[in-house]
């Protein structure tokens, strides 16, 4: 520990040092190591004489003790060891972190409720700023400053400023004292930056500046200080625990700059319409003149424009009193030219507007000293006129009814007008939306305006339904002003083709034939993106149908007839009529239940009329009413269009192709046709007849297959198809049974499987060997070479010569 001896010629030192005098303030009394009740002291303060913070009634000090809400009746959170009340010396590692109100123990003759004496424990913190002199309330730090600037230090220490003092009679005095070291753009340390001295300042106050404190008194003026970035810090020098121990200050920057006076702008090019900001580099605090040189134009409007309400830009009529007369370089026009004060780093932002009146052109604009014209600076900036650009969705061909995406760019104004020229249309163009309306030059209304968002883009969504066009070939033009196609001379615009196509529908049907309790699918495509999809007409012999289906994004749509709906038709032929709502995206014959029957409605003849009973009593049949239908259809007065099928409704069938006999271990397959969809599944079972009933002294031997297969396209009628392996099979009779479960149809058939192996002699050698015709006699011969069972149901006597021959010539015919 640090001897109080030390502590005292300290405080010796302090007497007769040039230290603040203030008025008497509440302090430590006598020597800065006397503490006192209440009174604060810092971490790495030794030397300290708590004898006078001993509670009441006690001799001694073991301990400082700090609890929760500095309320002893609660936990204890810090204990700090005392081992010497007169010679104390406050621990950075005891103390913890835990800074505050802390206890004497033991508390004295009355326990630990006599705890009315406290210390106060704290850490000697300290921050740094840089000012302006003759601005403390602007700070540099990070900033840029020129020569002709002046600067102070703000240190603030509240805890130590505040407290660490004592009195000798009616005299405090503070012993703190602290440093403000720089580092140089070089890199090298100094004290003494300026005209002031920082190597020694008293820190009397919680906040203080150098340019006012007694130790300093005095700013730092840079015109003789190189340029370059300077860095600070603020360091304990008195007492020596903070010197040693404590930690310095932040650190804070600010760079000197060479040149007095400059302007820069943002852009050096500006599409018109668009702001530009140029920003002044000057002297702290100081007012120039800045203004845009005199381009010989006649109107203000052709001038860029300083905007109105920056601060500490002053664009007033006075100002430009001042400025006119100052110099004859100025435009002569109020709002391109202010009075400008700089910010504390010696900087100012100045923003200018720029219209489509704006002159395409470059302009200089000078910031000048009204002290020393001789100091200025200027830049020029160019205006450029903007450009328009458009583009059409997809690939630029579309029905009517669709829907069209323009969309595209614009630097030149804040809005796009939109007209289109064409067939029979004004020459000059009509308004996209509303055609019919005349496009006129300045007329606002008579163009489609469309705003251009912030990043110079823009949409508009084009529905052609309804929009009063004929298929053909158009121009839409994109303007950046009202003007029509006659007065594009000096406005910016640009054009897209478009071929507009009338809308049509085509559909098919899956099948030409359904069978009943099967699917039909009418599919197609109906161009022209009809909202209300496409209606479905389905009419036959005493039978009405009608749905609508939705058109999907590609135009396409499929409508199912269900099994369930097949199930009930007759068979016989039925009619399909597929219609399509077309331009004004609305059917305009349309089914009307008047009572028991459905008329055929036109919504468009004399406001609503009905053109026939499509079904209930009195209504037409089958392909009378698909004619009339159509015929309604065909009106001149209605824009739908339609297409026409028919299909053919039968009972369900399967057929069974004639099946030869088969060896055992043959492959074979098993075909057929049907009237069923393609895709249906058959279940199919190849079953020996001898599988039934059996006594239990009999095998009950089984041999058979089955499986499920799909039916497949065929030319005529469709197809199926079973592959059988006989490997298994035993000589018998085989049920073959085809059934849809679906359609509830079923076929059935037989076929023999013999023992032994297929003939392997070639039928072509034979008749080589006999030309006379006898080798008919031959395949009689061919089953006595294995001479075993005959199929049939139980078990046979095997027969010999004539007699088995004669068995098997019976079972095969």
């Amino acid at each position: 520990m640090k001897s109080i001896t030390k502590m005292m010629v300290i405080a010796v030192v302090m007497l007769v040092a040039a230290s603040l005098f203030v008025a008497p303030a509440t302090a430590r009394v006598g020597a800065i190591t006397n503490v006192a009740n209440g009174d604060t002291v810092f971490v790495y303060e030794s030397g300290l004489n708590l004898t006078n913070v001993t509670q009441t009634g006690a001799t001694t000090i073991t301990s400082l003790r700090k609890y929760t809400d500095d309320d002893p009746s609660k936990a204890l959170l810090n204990e700090i060891p005392v081992a010497n009340r007169a010679n104390f010396e406050v621990l950075d590692a005891a103390v913890a972190g835990q800074y505050g109100v802390y206890y004497p123990f033991p508390g004295g003759a009355g326990g630990l409720a006599q705890t009315n004496n406290t210390v106060v424990i704290r850490d000697p913190t300290a921050t740094l700023d840089v000012v302006l002199n003759q601005s403390h309330s602007d700070s540099v730090n990070g900033k840029s400053l020129t020569k002709a600037s002046s600067i102070a230090f703000k240190i603030t220490s509240p805890f130590v400023g505040a407290n660490y003092k004592f009195t000798i009679g009616a005299t405090t005095y503070y012993p703190g004292k602290m440093k403000v070291t720089l580092t140089t753009p070089l890199g090298g340390k100094i004290t003494t930056f300026g005209t002031a001295n920082y190597a020694s300042i008293w820190v009397n106050s919680s906040q203080m500046y150098t340019d006012l404190s007694n130790s300093v008194n005095q700013a730092s003026v840079l015109t003789n200080v190189e340029a370059g970035t300077y860095t600070a810090i603020a360091e304990w020098v008195r007492p020596t625990g903070f010197a040693d121990y404590a930690a310095d200050s932040n650190s804070v920057t600010f760079t000197v700059e060479s040149q007095i006076l400059k302007i820069e702008s943002d852009k050096d090019t500006v599409v018109r319409g668009n702001n530009f900001v140029t920003t002044i580099s000057g002297e702290s605090k100081k007012n120039y003149y800045l203004y845009i040189k005199d381009a010989s134009l006649t109107n203000i409007n052709q001038y860029p424009i300083i905007l109105v309400g920056q601060p500490s830009v002053n664009r007033s009529a006075a100002a430009a009193a001042v400025i006119g007369a100052f110099t004859t370089e100025d435009s002569g026009y109020e709002g391109t030219m202010a009075i400008v004060t700089t910010t504390a780093s010696g900087t100012r932002p100045i923003e200018f507007n720029t219209t489509q009146l704006t002159d395409d052109r470059s302009f200089t604009i000078k910031v000048v000293d009204p002290l020393d014209a001789s100091k200025y600076d200027d830049v020029k900036v160019k205006v450029e006129k903007g450009s328009v650009t458009v583009t059409a969705s997809g690939d630029q061909t579309y029905f009517l009814g669709e829907e069209v995406t323009f969309s595209g760019t614009n630097t030149d104004s804040s809005n796009i007008y939109m007209f289109i020229t064409g067939p029979n249309l004004n020459t000059n163009g009509e308004r996209l939306d509303a055609i019919g309306t005349a496009s006129v030059t300045g007329t606002v209304g008579t163009f489609k305006q469309v705003t251009v968002e912030t990043d110079d883009t823009w949409e508009y969504k084009w529905d052609t339904a309804g929009v009063g066009l004929d298929a053909g070939t158009y121009t839409v033009y994109a303007v950046s002003q009202p003007n029509n196609k006659g007065s594009l001379t000096n406005v910016k615009y640009a054009t897209v083709s478009i071929v507009v196509k009338k809308p049509f529908v085509s559909a098919t049907t899956s099948a030409s034939t359904v069978a009943k309790g099967d699917k039909l699918f009418i599919s197609g495509t109906a161009e022209g993106n009809p909202t209300q999809g496409v209606a479905i007409w389905v009419l036959g012999k005493n039978y009405y149908l009608r749905a609508t289906e939705t058109v999907e994004d590609d135009g396409s749509f499929s409508y199912e007839l269900t099994r369930g709906t097949t199930q009930t038709m007759a068979s016989g032929q039925y009619f399909v009529v597929v219609q399509h709502p077309m331009y004004n995206d609305q059917f305009d014959i349309i089914p009307n239940l008047v009572g028991a029957v459905t008329w055929v409605r036109n919504v468009i003849l004399g406001g609503g009329t009905n053109v026939f009973i499509i079904n209930g009593a009195g209504s037409l049949q089958g392909s009378d009413a698909a004619e009339a239908l159509v015929q309604a259809i065909n009106d001149p007065n209605i824009d739908d269009t339609y297409t026409k099928l028919t299909f053919l409704v039968e009972e369900p069938w399967i057929q069974i192709d004639p099946i030869a006999d088969k060896y055992v271990g043959d492959t074979f397959t098993i075909t057929g046709t049907t009237n069923l969809a393609v895709d249906d599944e058959l279940l199919v079972e190849v079953v020996s007849s001898s599988f039934k009933p059996t006594e239990k002294t009999q095998s009950g031997e089984f041999s058979g297959a089955s499986g499920t297969i799909a039916i497949t396209k065929g030319d005529t009628y469709n197809t199926w198809a079973f592959d059988v392996d006989a490997a298994t099979f035993k000589p018998d009779e085989y049920i073959v049974k085809v059934e849809s479960i679906e359609a509830d149809q079923t076929a059935t058939a037989t076929f023999n499987v013999l023992a032994g192996a297929a003939p392997t002699t070639a039928p072509t050698a034979q008749p080589t060997a006999e030309p006379t015709g006898e080798p008919t006699a031959e395949p009689t011969a061919q089953p006595t070479a294995q001479p075993t069972a005959t199929p049939g149901f139980g078990a046979l006597i095997a027969l010999i010569g004539l007699g088995a021959v004669a068995v098997l010539v019976l079972r095969k015919h």
